[in-house]
């Protein structure tokens, strides 16, 4: 969902006309990722009307028609099916540049569904976001070989959480106790860094957090024929601005994952658009 609320944003800002459908049923995330919280949709004789996060970026999703954000949602398949129709059917987009779905993880009703439904209309194609750990690609090969199955392209797979960076005044120092317990260090451990070595407090600090000893989304991509897109890595800005609602490519304090962001995207847009932006 982080993904697919940043694509939005980033096509938003190059001036295409852009809708975000949310399909994630049970836990709708996108509301709050395009800072939508507490605003509804809404019904006119043209259908349902989006929600606007800008003037050219309309979303759609269940989260929207709640009256309690708490709210559990316990359907069947065949009911969540009948509300990714009337999605399709019943809600003035007007013109689109760009539909992007959001999913769940997995290949159940949603996916099933939104294949079946999307199919005459054509697709350009499905990215796949995965985590570089094999308990996460075990399940995204699934996820690569259903859609061959249904015959939708793969536009190409985005390893989320690569890597974890932060900038190195923003860490937390800790010295182990003997009682098992932490002691936090962190004042004197920066003002000790301040004094002798002033200018590693310009510097990253970067580390593995999931175990990709078995080569990750890029070999994964190889080993299956499907194009590899990049990497973003595990950024605690990136993080707060979903929190917020914010797209990342306008936050400073987003460089690293924002760069990875955009590397990606402009390497996505040619697959879906055609070289000449047709």
């Amino acid at each position: 969902s982080t993904f697919s609320a940043q694509l939005s944003f980033a096509l938003a800002a190059m001036d295409y006309e852009v809708g975000l459908l949310d399909i994630d049923i049970c836990g709708p995330s996108i509301p709050k990722m395009l800072g939508l919280e507490g605003q509804g949709i809404h019904k006119s004789n043209l259908g349902w009307s989006p929600v606007y996060a800008d003037s050219n970026l309309g979303v759609i999703s269940i989260g929207s028609m709640l009256s309690n954000p708490d709210q559990a949602i316990i359907w069947r398949g065949a009911r969540k099916t009948e509300l990714i129709k009337g999605f399709l059917k019943e809600v003035y987009w007007e013109e689109l540049d760009f539909l992007v779905v959001d999913t769940p993880p997995g290949t159940s009703d949603e996916q099933i569904s939104i294949a079946q439904f999307l199919k005459e209309a054509g697709i350009n194609g499905a990215i796949i976001v995965t985590t570089p750990q094999q308990v996460s690609l075990i399940d995204v090969r699934k996820g690569v070989n259903f859609c061959k199955t249904v015959g939708i392209e793969v536009l190409g797979v985005v390893e989320n959480m690569s890597r974890l960076y932060q900038p190195l005044t923003d860490a937390k120092f800790v010295r182990p106790a003997g009682t098992g317990e932490h002691i936090d260090v962190t004042e004197w451990a920066l003002q000790y860094i301040s004094e002798r070595a002033p200018d590693l407090l310009g510097l990253m600090a970067c580390s593995e957090v999931f175990d990709c000893s078995g080569g990750g989304a890029s070999k994964m991509c190889q080993e299956m024929g499907v194009p590899f897109l990049g990497k973003v890595p595990l950024d605690p800005q990136l993080c707060k601005a979903a929190e917020q609602g914010r797209s990342c490519f306008e936050d400073q304090n987003c460089l690293v994952s924002a760069r990875a962001l955009k590397s990606i995207i402009e390497n996505l847009i040619p697959r879906i658009v055609g070289e000449d932006g047709a």
